[in-house]
């Protein structure tokens, strides 16, 4: 059966919408300028450039006028005079000129000295010698990032995908490469938002849905820290569960659009009738009740503020009435859509519909007008597949830096970490070897002192003996040092051996979070068959599933960087199942506490026996690669 999804015609409420302006030209790439000098201070921006970009994360349309004045006295041909001669208040100045014209809904017109622009905070980044302190560096990394973030933009609103997708994740890279995670704040965490967000809609237009779900997902754990606008935790909600209902995952897809509606603060708005559409349609596509869509989707199409919003509820409805097969009520709709929407998207999923409509109703004229069009418009097969390898294998590039990052930095933490326990315990030992020495060494000479007084008093046998016995003492004192040194090395050894602790899965079951975990699951005796929704309030909640996280982390360390380093396909959230299952937990009672469908939950655990090339069952495998 052939269904489509309400075509979005979302607000900006955010300043970072999915949809974008498409034009047809493709942008070439500026010649990258020379590398500055290695060794050179960058004093910073002017203090005017610096109190417009403070003012643009609040106001952009306030801080778009403040930069007019500053570019020029009448504001004229704005995008390309520019009346600074500091070079780094001349590529900043671009840098905001970008970000503002696409924040107020302009075209980039400013695109080659804005690439100009990225080459160049490219090159401070690359200097040793920059700045004074590492938050001046840091202060650069951003622009540097927040540039190739906004050339992302300009390539994709080109049609230029791989392009933008490259220049995304070169975003995700530099801020990740000089920021920790209790840094994204504030403006950080609302820009990480934001990256992560274009990302997902450029792989959700490629059909790329797994991706776009992970990068939605951790658009909506930034969106949490600071939020890019009163609609932002909604948004991503709503996103997500777009991606999950083209995975066919409809009752996951529900669960979503239901918590997009409950965090919007307000319904009278075009996210709200957004929503509504998909979940309408979603609804009927799970009941099969035209009836009831049809009736809510004329009531959201009562309520569309203009004639784009009007064409994109008509697509909706006449995909409806095409499934029920009233052709003639279909056509009424989709011809509205495919004669007047300037959508290219929206005109040719209304084509696909049409193709069939006119073939029914035996208007083969109409219905070759929809081929010829589809022929015109549509990519090839061959070059759709191509595309898509190439994004794929870009992420996936992405992602296993990412992983060999993070794994590097676990490293020399803990070699930090162990060198901070083992430094002081060094230093006690050899300090108590030397006091016990020189102890040891003046009781000794005192011994000799009062051993020679003696042989001087008695006869020439006295002396004999006495030195036998001095020679017995001596053998006696070494023995006990050598004891003490060996007892201090053992004490060395044991410190050593603790920094470093092994696996325990004893203590691993034992942790209060996996007490409580399995506690629930007593408690509840979960069922496959129920919905698992009726077991909302036995959810684990994000901060359990960190305390989760923690515990394998403390009482199974070797098994979780064995297990990551061995199967690096494996995901976070792969991670946190690992650890349920650990526990002897069934995908039932894993379904309830992490409210996922049952069947989506068997599918994550046969897609990690499959990586793990499990001959047996999950806890099993999972418990074998413990004790290996």
């Amino acid at each position: 059966m052939m269904f489509i999804l309400a075509v979005t015609a979302c607000a900006r409420p955010d300043n970072d919408p999915v949809e974008t302006r498409h034009g047809t030209s493709q942008i070439k790439q500026v010649p990258e300028p020379a590398v500055p000098e290695t060794h050179r201070r960058v004093e910073g921006p002017s203090f005017a450039l610096s109190s417009i970009d403070s003012l643009m994360w609040r106001q952009p349309d306030s801080a778009f006028a403040l930069l007019l004045d500053y570019l020029s006295d009448d504001g004229r041909d704005a995008a390309r005079r520019v009346s600074t001669d500091e070079t780094f208040d001349n590529h900043y100045t671009h840098l905001l000129l970008s970000e503002l014209l696409y924040k107020n809904d302009c075209e980039q017109t400013n695109r080659r000295d804005l690439q100009k622009a990225v080459y160049y905070f490219d090159s401070l980044c690359g200097c040793t010698d920059v700045a004074r302190n590492v938050s001046t560096n840091q202060k650069i990394a951003f622009l540097d990032a927040r540039a190739h973030y906004i050339n992302g933009v300009g390539y994709y609103e080109h049609d230029s995908v791989v392009e933008a997708c490259a220049e995304y994740l070169k975003t995700l890279e530099v801020m990740e490469g000089w920021f920790e995670g209790n840094e994204f704040v504030r403006e950080k965490a609302k820009f990480m938002s934001y990256t992560y967000n274009r990302l997902g809609g450029l792989f959700s237009s490629q059909f790329m849905m797994e991706p776009s779900i992970l990068c939605y997902k951790e658009a909506q754990f930034f969106c949490m820290i600071e939020p890019t606008s009163s609609f932002g935790v909604s948004n991503h909600f709503y996103r997500i569960g777009l991606q999950y209902n083209k995975i066919g995952q409809k009752d996951t897809a529900l669960y979503y659009y239901e918590k997009a509606i409950e965090n919007l603060p307000d319904t009278n708005c075009l996210i709200y009738r957004n929503i509504s559409t998909n979940k309408a349609l979603l609804c009927y596509q799970i009941n099969k009740d035209a009836e009831v869509a049809i009736l809510n989707l004329k009531n959201i199409i009562s309520q569309a503020a203009d004639e784009s919003e009007r064409l994109t509820r008509c697509l909706t409805i006449g995909d409806v009435y095409y499934e029920e097969g009233l052709f003639d009520s279909a056509k009424f709709y989709l011809e509205r859509v495919f004669e007047k929407n300037t959508d290219e998207i929206s005109q040719i999923q209304a084509a696909e519909y049409l193709r069939y409509v006119y073939d029914n109703l035996g208007e083969s004229n109409k219905s070759d007008t929809c081929v010829h069009f589809l022929a015109d418009h549509k990519k090839s097969v061959g070059e759709n597949k191509a595309l898509t390898s190439k994004l794929e294998t870009m992420f996936k590039t992405y992602l296993n830096q990412k992983q060999e990052r993070e794994a590097e930095a676990a490293r020399e933490k803990a070699i930090k970490k162990t060198i901070g326990i083992i430094g002081p315990i060094a230093f006690v030992v050899t300090l108590a070897i030397i006091v016990l020495a020189k102890v040891r060494s003046k009781k000794l000479l005192k011994d000799q002192q009062e051993e020679a007084d003696k042989v001087l008093e008695e006869t020439e046998q006295q002396h004999r003996m006495q030195q036998a016995a001095l020679a017995g003492r001596l053998k006696k004192s070494n023995e006990e040092l050598r004891d003490v040194s060996m007892q201090l090395e053992q004490t060395l050894a044991k410190a050593t051996s603790e920094s470093m602790p092994p696996d325990d899965y004893t203590s691993y079951v034992n942790a209060a979070i996996c007490q409580y975990i399995v506690g629930v699951v007593h408690e509840q005796q979960f069922k496959s068959k129920m919905d698992y929704l009726v077991y909302k309030d036995s959810a684990l909640s994000k901060e359990q599933l960190l305390s989760l996280h923690n515990a394998a982390e403390k009482h199974l360390p070797r098994f979780v960087s064995q297990i990551r380093k061995q199967f690096s396909r494996l995901t976070d959230s792969d991670m946190e199942y690992c650890y349920l299952f650990l526990l002897g937990l069934s995908e039932a009672d894993v379904s309830a506490l992490m409210q996922r469908a049952y069947t989506t939950v068997c599918d994550r655990s046969r897609k990690i026996s499959r990586i793990l090339g499990a001959d047996d069952s999950l806890y099993h495998t999972l418990r074998n690669c413990l004790s290996e």
